[in-house]
């Protein structure tokens, strides 16, 4: 009988070490939150290919649009941890949603196995051709002369093209008016047709288009210039020290995945690298540059990342949360400093917040409260 265990037991073993083997067995699912035509749709399209190159499988990109990213994020959470549905997420879904959103109905740490970060991505900042500047000083002098007649396009509101201008913003005193879009792509089409005048977007799409004259580069987020756009000055370079926003895109899979099959996958998109596998080009033919993957060990929890000045002016211009403790209190909050007591502190985050801007709802919902 012993033996008859031992061999039962030997030969499930095998089976289940063949089925490991074999993934992936069927297409794999790539979901993005965004519509398609926008940077992750383009980052997504290239990654597809690599994958599919080393996998042996298709990949099929799924668009699931709607809340910066959460309708797709929901739709990989709740899909089966089997390796054959994937989420292509920005530094929004990832990150700044969850820092914004109280009620977000995920969390990412909770809910998602991280697999490889593709990308890390700084902005630049773009403004239509007509608008008569050259510089990012020139535009900060022609905004000032105009308060609230320069219009920003976003990808939505509490995204990274919604934070950057608001960091902007604080930063140099401007009153710009925010028009959030459903996606990337059409706030970028408006953008040169001169619906709004001003936009942060990903370099690769603001390159191409650049160098088109369709749209006019003033500066980039990162720290050091782009080799996409090596004219073009860095933010800090053009006056505003301090300034540097990369964001990352980065694959994510439903939570408990099996470790074989996070192994399988965050060892897929570097392997393309190896000579034989095809290398990605952009539109133009040249090689894109993107650097491999390397694993996401850590995403920040809510609270572990600030979102500094810029992300209070996002939650409290987009009236989705308190500006220092991001918990949703009204549709529309109305700011207004107020003394607080030296030792409160954020309910959420526990930290000080003395110095932050206190945010008074209308007397028809609860009051911000403070622990």
């Amino acid at each position: 009988m012993k033996f008859w265990k031992t061999a039962a037991a030997l030969l499930l073993a095998g089976i289940a070490a063949t089925a490991q083997a074999a993934y992936p067995e069927k297409p794999i699912r790539l979901v993005i939150g965004f519509p398609a035509g926008g940077p992750l749709d383009q980052h997504a399209r290239l990654l597809a290919d690599r994958l599919q190159a080393v996998l042996g499988q298709p990949i099929v990109i799924d668009y699931k649009a709607g809340a910066g990213g959460t309708v797709g994020a929901q739709d990989v959470m709740k899909a089966p941890a089997d390796g054959y549905t994937l989420m292509l997420a920005n530094t929004g879904v990832m990150v700044i949603n969850p820092a914004l959103y109280s009620r977000l109905p995920y969390q990412t740490l909770r809910d998602f196995t991280p697999i490889a970060r593709t990308a890390m991505q700084p902005l630049a900042l773009l403004v239509n051709p007509q608008v008569p500047v050259n510089s990012l000083k020139d535009f900060i002098a022609f905004a000032k002369a105009k308060p609230g007649q320069v219009n920003y396009g976003s990808a939505g509101n509490g995204g990274i093209s919604h934070l950057v201008p608001e960091m902007f913003k604080s930063a140099t005193g401007l009153f710009m008016v925010h028009i959030p879009y459903r996606g990337s792509a059409p706030a970028f089409t408006d953008l040169m047709a001169g619906q709004v005048q001003f936009m942060a977007e990903s370099i690769p799409q603001a390159a191409a288009y650049h160098k088109q004259g369709k749209v006019k580069a003033l500066a980039v987020t990162s720290r050091e210039r782009n080799p996409a756009l090596p004219e073009i000055p860095t933010v800090i370079a053009s006056g505003i020290p301090g300034f540097e926003v990369v964001g990352f895109y980065g694959f994510l899979a439903p939570a408990n995945l099996p470790r074989d099959v996070t192994t399988r996958l965050s060892g897929a998109p570097p392997g393309a690298d190896q000579p034989g596998h095809p290398q990605p080009h952009d539109r133009a033919g040249r090689r894109s540059r993107f650097p491999r993957c390397r694993r996401l060990r850590e995403v920040p929890r809510r609270g572990d990342a600030p979102l500094g000045r810029g992300g209070e002016e996002v939650g409290r211009q987009a009236g989705l949360a308190c500006a220092c403790c991001a918990t949703s209190c009204s549709p529309r909050c109305s700011p207004a400093r107020a003394a607080l007591p030296a030792a409160s502190t954020c309910r959420d985050t526990a930290a000080p917040v003395a110095s932050h801007p206190r945010t008074r709802c209308p007397p028809s919902r609860a009051p911000c409260r403070w622990a």
